[in-house]
Protein backbone atom coordinates (compact mmCIF):
# COMPACT_ATOMS: atom_id res chain seq x y z
CA UNK A 1 0.00 0.00 0.00
CA UNK A 2 1.48 3.35 -1.11
CA UNK A 3 1.45 6.33 1.04
CA UNK A 4 -1.66 7.96 -0.67
CA UNK A 5 -3.95 5.38 -0.53
CA UNK A 6 -2.84 4.73 3.36
CA UNK A 7 -4.34 8.65 3.99
CA UNK A 8 -7.12 8.51 1.57
CA UNK A 9 -8.40 5.00 3.66
CA UNK A 10 -7.57 6.96 7.13
CA UNK A 11 -9.63 10.04 5.61
CA UNK A 12 -12.59 8.13 4.79
CA UNK A 13 -12.53 6.18 8.22
CA UNK A 14 -12.31 10.02 9.84
CA UNK A 15 -15.35 11.22 7.84
CA UNK A 16 -17.18 7.79 8.68
CA UNK A 17 -16.61 8.22 12.53
CA UNK A 18 -17.46 12.00 12.59
CA UNK A 19 -20.47 10.96 10.51
CA UNK A 20 -21.86 8.08 12.90
CA UNK A 21 -20.78 10.60 15.81
CA UNK A 22 -22.91 13.78 14.78
CA UNK A 23 -25.90 11.43 13.36
CA UNK A 24 -26.07 9.86 17.12
CA UNK A 25 -25.93 13.44 18.61
CA UNK A 26 -28.59 15.04 16.18
CA UNK A 27 -30.85 12.01 17.36
CA UNK A 28 -30.56 12.70 20.96
CA UNK A 29 -30.61 16.48 20.54
CA UNK A 30 -34.19 15.73 19.02
CA UNK A 31 -35.57 12.89 19.98
CA UNK A 32 -39.05 14.06 21.18
CA UNK A 33 -38.46 11.69 24.50
CA UNK A 34 -36.06 13.98 25.61
CA UNK A 35 -37.61 16.96 24.74
CA UNK A 36 -40.76 16.16 26.50
CA UNK A 37 -42.39 18.18 29.74
CA UNK A 38 -42.57 15.81 32.65
CA UNK A 39 -45.83 14.31 33.31
CA UNK A 40 -45.37 12.32 36.53
CA UNK A 41 -45.38 15.59 38.41
CA UNK A 42 -47.59 16.23 41.69
CA UNK A 43 -49.97 18.72 40.59
CA UNK A 44 -49.03 21.08 43.88
CA UNK A 45 -50.39 24.35 44.06
CA UNK A 46 -52.79 23.64 41.28
CA UNK A 47 -55.90 24.38 42.84
CA UNK A 48 -57.74 27.31 44.36
CA UNK A 49 -59.69 27.42 47.50
CA UNK A 50 -57.19 25.28 49.63
CA UNK A 51 -59.15 26.50 53.04
CA UNK A 52 -61.29 23.53 51.91
CA UNK A 53 -58.58 21.57 52.74
CA UNK A 54 -58.59 22.17 56.56
CA UNK A 55 -60.15 19.35 58.36
CA UNK A 56 -62.99 20.28 60.52
CA UNK A 57 -63.09 18.61 64.26
CA UNK A 58 -60.08 17.62 66.52
CA UNK A 59 -61.44 14.08 66.61
CA UNK A 60 -60.95 13.68 63.45
CA UNK A 61 -57.83 15.39 63.23
CA UNK A 62 -56.30 13.44 65.94
CA UNK A 63 -57.45 10.30 63.87
CA UNK A 64 -55.06 11.32 61.12
CA UNK A 65 -57.78 12.60 59.14
CA UNK A 66 -59.32 9.13 58.82
CA UNK A 67 -62.73 9.59 59.45
CA UNK A 68 -64.71 8.72 56.62
CA UNK A 69 -65.70 5.42 57.11
CA UNK A 70 -66.81 6.35 61.46
CA UNK A 71 -68.39 10.20 60.67
CA UNK A 72 -70.42 10.32 63.67
CA UNK A 73 -70.02 13.80 65.01
CA UNK A 74 -71.52 17.35 63.30
CA UNK A 75 -67.86 16.99 61.56
CA UNK A 76 -69.10 14.43 59.33
CA UNK A 77 -70.61 17.25 57.58
CA UNK A 78 -67.03 17.94 56.24
CA UNK A 79 -65.20 14.31 56.10
CA UNK A 80 -68.38 12.44 54.89
CA UNK A 81 -72.30 13.65 55.02
CA UNK A 82 -73.55 10.30 54.77
CA UNK A 83 -72.58 9.91 58.25
CA UNK A 84 -75.10 12.22 59.44
CA UNK A 85 -78.39 10.50 60.62
CA UNK A 86 -75.84 8.45 62.90
CA UNK A 87 -76.32 11.04 65.30
CA UNK A 88 -79.36 10.55 67.74
CA UNK A 89 -80.46 14.02 69.27
CA UNK A 90 -79.31 17.33 67.60
CA UNK A 91 -75.74 17.74 67.68
CA UNK A 92 -73.42 21.36 67.14
CA UNK A 93 -69.96 21.34 67.75
CA UNK A 94 -68.03 24.21 67.10
CA UNK A 95 -64.22 24.21 66.02
CA UNK A 96 -60.97 26.70 66.50
CA UNK A 97 -57.16 26.25 65.53
CA UNK A 98 -54.69 28.32 65.02
CA UNK A 99 -53.36 27.76 61.41
CA UNK A 100 -50.27 27.71 59.74
CA UNK A 101 -48.13 31.47 59.63
CA UNK A 102 -50.34 33.12 62.08
CA UNK A 103 -54.16 32.61 60.61
CA UNK A 104 -57.10 31.48 62.85
CA UNK A 105 -59.75 29.08 61.51
CA UNK A 106 -62.74 28.75 63.05
CA UNK A 107 -65.82 26.23 62.06
CA UNK A 108 -69.12 25.28 63.76
CA UNK A 109 -71.68 22.27 62.14
CA UNK A 110 -75.07 21.56 63.28
CA UNK A 111 -76.78 18.64 62.52
CA UNK A 112 -80.87 18.01 63.51
CA UNK A 113 -82.11 14.25 62.90
CA UNK A 114 -85.32 13.75 62.06
CA UNK A 115 -86.21 10.57 62.76
CA UNK A 116 -89.53 9.94 61.62
CA UNK A 117 -88.50 9.80 58.06
CA UNK A 118 -85.02 8.64 58.44
CA UNK A 119 -83.39 11.70 57.41
CA UNK A 120 -81.17 14.63 58.67
CA UNK A 121 -80.39 18.65 57.73
CA UNK A 122 -76.99 19.69 58.74
CA UNK A 123 -75.29 23.46 58.70
CA UNK A 124 -71.95 24.13 58.10
CA UNK A 125 -70.03 27.69 58.35
CA UNK A 126 -66.02 27.96 58.81
CA UNK A 127 -63.87 31.40 58.33
CA UNK A 128 -59.95 31.34 57.62
CA UNK A 129 -58.59 34.74 58.63
CA UNK A 130 -55.32 36.05 57.82
CA UNK A 131 -55.68 39.31 59.79
CA UNK A 132 -54.24 42.82 58.60
CA UNK A 133 -50.95 43.43 57.28
CA UNK A 134 -49.50 46.49 55.80
CA UNK A 135 -49.41 47.09 52.52
CA UNK A 136 -46.09 47.48 50.86
CA UNK A 137 -45.34 48.33 47.24
CA UNK A 138 -41.90 48.21 45.13
CA UNK A 139 -41.34 51.91 45.61
CA UNK A 140 -42.41 51.80 49.30
CA UNK A 141 -41.24 48.56 50.28
CA UNK A 142 -41.80 49.66 54.32
CA UNK A 143 -45.24 50.41 54.02
CA UNK A 144 -47.61 52.70 52.42
CA UNK A 145 -49.05 53.37 55.98
CA UNK A 146 -52.48 51.45 54.84
CA UNK A 147 -53.50 48.03 55.92
CA UNK A 148 -54.88 44.85 54.12
CA UNK A 149 -57.12 41.90 55.30
CA UNK A 150 -57.84 38.75 53.74
CA UNK A 151 -60.77 36.21 54.23
CA UNK A 152 -61.84 32.80 53.01
CA UNK A 153 -65.40 31.74 54.49
CA UNK A 154 -67.82 29.03 53.43
CA UNK A 155 -71.55 28.04 54.37
CA UNK A 156 -73.14 24.98 53.39
CA UNK A 157 -76.75 23.18 53.93
CA UNK A 158 -76.53 19.15 53.52
CA UNK A 159 -79.70 16.40 53.52
CA UNK A 160 -79.07 13.20 54.89
CA UNK A 161 -80.69 10.02 54.65
CA UNK A 162 -80.72 6.42 55.72
CA UNK A 163 -81.60 4.33 52.91
CA UNK A 164 -81.66 1.10 55.37
CA UNK A 165 -80.78 0.34 58.71
CA UNK A 166 -77.10 -0.09 56.76
CA UNK A 167 -76.99 2.25 54.61
CA UNK A 168 -77.12 6.24 54.64
CA UNK A 169 -76.35 8.62 52.14
CA UNK A 170 -75.81 12.51 52.59
CA UNK A 171 -74.98 15.44 49.58
CA UNK A 172 -74.89 19.13 50.54
CA UNK A 173 -74.44 22.59 48.53
CA UNK A 174 -71.85 24.80 49.85
CA UNK A 175 -70.55 28.75 49.03
CA UNK A 176 -66.90 29.18 48.62
CA UNK A 177 -65.96 33.05 49.16
CA UNK A 178 -62.79 34.62 49.41
CA UNK A 179 -61.48 38.02 49.78
CA UNK A 180 -58.35 39.74 49.30
CA UNK A 181 -58.17 44.03 50.19
CA UNK A 182 -60.68 45.02 47.16
CA UNK A 183 -60.55 41.38 45.29
CA UNK A 184 -62.54 38.49 46.02
CA UNK A 185 -64.27 35.50 43.95
CA UNK A 186 -67.06 33.17 44.67
CA UNK A 187 -68.15 29.62 43.54
CA UNK A 188 -70.82 26.99 44.40
CA UNK A 189 -69.23 23.51 45.15
CA UNK A 190 -71.21 19.93 46.13
CA UNK A 191 -70.19 17.14 48.50
CA UNK A 192 -71.46 13.38 48.26
CA UNK A 193 -71.12 10.54 50.82
CA UNK A 194 -72.21 7.46 51.34
CA UNK A 195 -71.61 5.51 54.86
CA UNK A 196 -72.31 1.12 54.66
CA UNK A 197 -72.65 -1.03 57.99
CA UNK A 198 -71.34 -4.35 56.82
CA UNK A 199 -73.08 -7.50 58.11
CA UNK A 200 -69.38 -8.03 60.31
CA UNK A 201 -70.72 -6.10 63.36
CA UNK A 202 -68.10 -2.77 63.92
CA UNK A 203 -67.08 -2.71 60.37
CA UNK A 204 -68.05 0.11 58.62
CA UNK A 205 -67.34 1.16 54.91
CA UNK A 206 -67.28 5.10 53.59
CA UNK A 207 -67.09 6.60 50.65
CA UNK A 208 -67.24 10.83 49.64
CA UNK A 209 -66.72 13.64 47.11
CA UNK A 210 -66.22 16.65 47.94
CA UNK A 211 -65.79 20.71 46.44
CA UNK A 212 -67.10 19.28 43.27
CA UNK A 213 -67.79 22.58 41.55
CA UNK A 214 -66.59 25.23 38.59
CA UNK A 215 -63.54 26.52 38.74
CA UNK A 216 -62.33 29.67 40.58
CA UNK A 217 -60.94 33.27 40.00
CA UNK A 218 -60.91 36.25 41.41
CA UNK A 219 -61.77 39.99 40.53
CA UNK A 220 -61.85 43.68 42.07
CA UNK A 221 -60.39 47.21 41.46
CA UNK A 222 -57.28 45.80 42.96
CA UNK A 223 -56.67 44.61 39.48
CA UNK A 224 -57.46 47.90 37.41
CA UNK A 225 -53.68 49.53 36.33
CA UNK A 226 -52.99 52.62 34.44
CA UNK A 227 -49.89 51.67 32.05
CA UNK A 228 -49.18 51.89 28.50
CA UNK A 229 -50.75 49.54 26.51
CA UNK A 230 -48.39 49.04 23.58
CA UNK A 231 -44.72 50.38 24.67
CA UNK A 232 -44.31 52.89 22.24
CA UNK A 233 -43.58 55.74 24.90
CA UNK A 234 -43.94 59.09 23.10
CA UNK A 235 -43.63 58.44 19.76
CA UNK A 236 -46.70 58.84 17.04
CA UNK A 237 -48.69 60.76 19.99
CA UNK A 238 -48.93 57.70 22.18
CA UNK A 239 -50.97 57.61 25.23
CA UNK A 240 -48.96 56.27 28.11
CA UNK A 241 -52.03 56.33 30.68
CA UNK A 242 -54.44 53.80 29.29
CA UNK A 243 -56.84 52.40 32.40
CA UNK A 244 -56.33 48.36 31.87
CA UNK A 245 -58.09 45.67 33.86
CA UNK A 246 -56.24 42.74 34.74
CA UNK A 247 -57.92 38.88 34.42
CA UNK A 248 -56.78 36.24 36.48
CA UNK A 249 -56.50 33.08 35.67
CA UNK A 250 -59.07 30.41 35.96
CA UNK A 251 -58.31 27.36 39.05
CA UNK A 252 -60.53 24.24 39.98
CA UNK A 253 -61.28 24.04 43.54
CA UNK A 254 -59.67 20.94 45.62
CA UNK A 255 -61.49 18.33 44.24
CA UNK A 256 -61.09 15.26 46.75
CA UNK A 257 -62.25 11.35 46.65
CA UNK A 258 -61.94 9.63 49.81
CA UNK A 259 -62.59 5.88 50.57
CA UNK A 260 -62.63 4.59 54.20
CA UNK A 261 -62.74 1.49 56.16
CA UNK A 262 -63.07 1.33 60.34
CA UNK A 263 -63.20 -1.17 62.49
CA UNK A 264 -65.21 -1.23 66.24
CA UNK A 265 -63.67 -3.60 68.30
CA UNK A 266 -65.91 -3.65 71.67
CA UNK A 267 -63.78 -4.53 74.68
CA UNK A 268 -66.43 -5.19 77.11
CA UNK A 269 -69.23 -2.89 77.92
CA UNK A 270 -67.57 0.25 78.53
CA UNK A 271 -64.21 0.28 76.65
CA UNK A 272 -63.68 -0.12 72.97
CA UNK A 273 -60.32 0.02 70.09
CA UNK A 274 -61.09 2.24 66.72
CA UNK A 275 -58.90 1.10 63.71
CA UNK A 276 -59.37 3.63 60.31
CA UNK A 277 -57.98 4.32 57.33
CA UNK A 278 -58.57 6.56 54.49
CA UNK A 279 -57.41 5.89 50.56
CA UNK A 280 -57.59 9.75 49.38
CA UNK A 281 -57.39 10.78 45.99
CA UNK A 282 -56.93 14.40 44.79
CA UNK A 283 -56.84 16.36 41.93
CA UNK A 284 -54.33 18.64 43.10
CA UNK A 285 -51.76 15.99 44.70
CA UNK A 286 -50.83 12.16 44.33
CA UNK A 287 -52.82 9.47 46.18
CA UNK A 288 -52.10 9.05 49.90
CA UNK A 289 -53.49 6.82 53.15
CA UNK A 290 -54.37 8.52 56.31
CA UNK A 291 -54.34 6.06 59.02
CA UNK A 292 -56.20 6.71 62.84
CA UNK A 293 -56.71 4.51 66.09
CA UNK A 294 -59.05 5.16 68.86
CA UNK A 295 -58.75 3.54 72.68
CA UNK A 296 -62.29 4.22 74.49
CA UNK A 297 -62.18 3.95 78.31
CA UNK A 298 -65.49 3.99 81.08
CA UNK A 299 -67.14 5.58 77.97
CA UNK A 300 -65.71 8.70 78.92
CA UNK A 301 -61.54 9.09 77.75
CA UNK A 302 -60.55 8.88 74.47
CA UNK A 303 -57.11 8.40 73.64
CA UNK A 304 -56.25 9.24 69.61
CA UNK A 305 -53.24 8.32 67.37
CA UNK A 306 -52.82 8.63 63.72
CA UNK A 307 -50.66 9.59 60.49
CA UNK A 308 -51.47 11.83 57.16
CA UNK A 309 -50.60 11.97 53.92
CA UNK A 310 -48.42 8.88 54.13
CA UNK A 311 -47.31 7.66 50.61
CA UNK A 312 -48.45 11.67 49.52
CA UNK A 313 -45.53 13.00 47.25
CA UNK A 314 -43.54 15.64 49.32
CA UNK A 315 -46.04 15.67 51.93
CA UNK A 316 -44.87 17.69 55.07
CA UNK A 317 -47.55 16.95 57.45
CA UNK A 318 -47.61 13.72 59.47
CA UNK A 319 -48.32 12.39 62.73
CA UNK A 320 -51.01 13.23 64.66
CA UNK A 321 -52.21 12.99 68.30
CA UNK A 322 -54.96 13.70 70.60
CA UNK A 323 -57.49 13.07 73.43
CA UNK A 324 -61.06 13.74 74.03
CA UNK A 325 -63.36 13.88 77.08
CA UNK A 326 -67.20 13.52 77.47
CA UNK A 327 -69.10 14.72 80.29
CA UNK A 328 -72.78 13.78 80.49
CA UNK A 329 -75.07 16.28 81.57
CA UNK A 330 -78.26 14.39 84.06
CA UNK A 331 -78.38 11.59 81.22
CA UNK A 332 -80.14 13.96 78.62
CA UNK A 333 -77.29 15.66 76.76
CA UNK A 334 -73.21 15.43 76.37
CA UNK A 335 -70.81 17.68 76.24
CA UNK A 336 -67.55 16.52 74.37
CA UNK A 337 -63.97 18.73 74.58
CA UNK A 338 -61.63 17.43 72.12
CA UNK A 339 -57.74 18.74 71.38
CA UNK A 340 -55.47 17.50 68.42
CA UNK A 341 -51.68 17.98 67.79
CA UNK A 342 -50.53 17.65 63.86
CA UNK A 343 -46.98 17.60 63.07
CA UNK A 344 -46.02 20.55 59.93
CA UNK A 345 -42.89 19.63 59.98
CA UNK A 346 -40.79 22.90 58.62
CA UNK A 347 -44.47 25.02 59.28
CA UNK A 348 -44.14 23.95 62.99
CA UNK A 349 -47.50 22.49 64.89
CA UNK A 350 -51.13 22.80 65.02
CA UNK A 351 -53.31 22.30 67.70
CA UNK A 352 -57.26 21.80 67.23
CA UNK A 353 -60.05 22.26 70.46
CA UNK A 354 -63.29 21.39 69.46
CA UNK A 355 -66.25 21.62 72.22
CA UNK A 356 -69.65 19.46 71.19
CA UNK A 357 -73.10 19.58 72.54
CA UNK A 358 -75.36 16.82 71.73
CA UNK A 359 -79.14 17.15 73.23
CA UNK A 360 -81.08 14.17 73.12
Amino acid sequence: MNQSSFFRGLFLITVLVFFVAGTALQAQEFDPASRAYRTDVSRKGTAAGTMLEIGVGARAEALGGAFTAIANDPSALYWNPGGMTEMTGIAAQFTRLNWLVDTKYHAFDLVVPLPQISWAVGFHLAMLDFGENPVRTVFRPDGTGEFYSAKDMVAGLYLGMAITDRISVGMGVKYFYERIWHVDGSAFAFDLGILYKTALKGLQLGGSISNFGPEFALSGRDLTRVMDSDGRRDKFFNNDQVPVNLKTDEYPLPLLFRFGISYNWQLGERNALIFSTDLNHPSHSTESINLGMEFKTLNALYLRAGYQSLFERNAINGLTLGAGLIYRVMGQSTITFDYSWSDWSVLDSVSRFTISVTAF
